[in-house]
């Protein structure tokens, strides 16, 4: 690692609390690099000088460094599987599940939790917890406000009993935006709530180190009720969940044990 580079994510640490060095460093220094270069600094002392100088660049600078690429019922199969398996499964056990969308981004996640979960209980008693580190993608995601591209994957009865299409947008109606409760959480250095039947964090630990990636499933384990499910992203698996306290219930589905 380059002393710049070194000294960069120590001020940013200091600064924010946000540990760069638990991200995989050469997509992050290249995802920087390309931020530093296309705002006219030279390398990353003077791009932290000017972070520190404004506080408006540093907001933006957060904003970019997280990774914001959501989309409702993204990897559908995934879904029909939570739909049909996990969640029926969960309800069983007990009816007013406790569920966690973590690194929500823009809120399309646990938009898309709330409407499935609808198939099985009432709207109105249903509760999910969505957080994520950019206060940014939360106001959006509180907006409930998105482009036709977001609801690409969508099941079109979904879209026309939760939606109402403003011009080239789509507005997600009140009674799912009530069900989602928003607040900021770094997941690499906050601590996590326990006794959730349901987790699903999913295409963001890609960007952890292995290092970084075992210390949160063992919080995630923590978190969850014996019997509870962590949900992951489709180039998420764990190949070792056994290490973690966990079973494979389905593929990307980890039970607790």
């Amino acid at each position: 690692m380059s002393n710049d580079y070194s000294e960069f994510i120590l001020g940013i640490k200091r600064k924010t609390g946000i540990d760069l060095s638990l991200y995989k460093e050469a997509q992050m220094k290249r995802r920087l690099t390309a931020l530093y270069e296309k705002k006219g600094y030279g390398n990353f002392q003077d791009f932290f000088n000017g972070l520190n100088r404004d506080k408006e660049a540093m907001e933006e600078f957060l904003d970019r460094m997280t990774i914001n690429v959501s989309e409702f019922y993204r990897n559908y199969q995934r879904w029909e599987v939570l739909e049909s398996k996990i969640l029926p499964r969960l309800l069983k056990a007990n009816p007013s599940l406790k569920v966690w969308s973590a690194a929500c981004s823009t809120g399309e996640e646990p938009y898309t939790l709330s409407m499935l979960l609808s198939k099985h209980i009432p709207l109105s008693s249903a509760s999910i917890t969505a957080t994520d580190i950019d206060k940014n993608a939360i106001q959006r995601a509180k907006n409930g406000v998105y482009p036709e591209r977001s609801l690409t994957e969508m099941p079109a009865e979904m879209k026309n009993k939760h939606f109402t299409s403003a011009g080239p947008l789509f507005k997600l109606k009140d009674e799912v935006k009530k069900t989602v409760i928003f607040k900021q959480h770094n997941l690499l250095s906050d601590p996590f709530e326990g006794n959730y039947d349901l987790i699903v964090c999913r295409n963001v630990l890609i960007y952890f180190t292995e290092e970084a990636k075992s210390i949160l499933y063992k919080k995630f384990n923590a978190s969850l009720k014996t019997g509870g499910v962590l949900f992951v992203g489709s180039t998420e698996q764990i190949f070792n969940p056994g290490q973690y306290g966990f079973e494979t219930e389905d593929t990307f589905f980890y039970k607790k044990i």
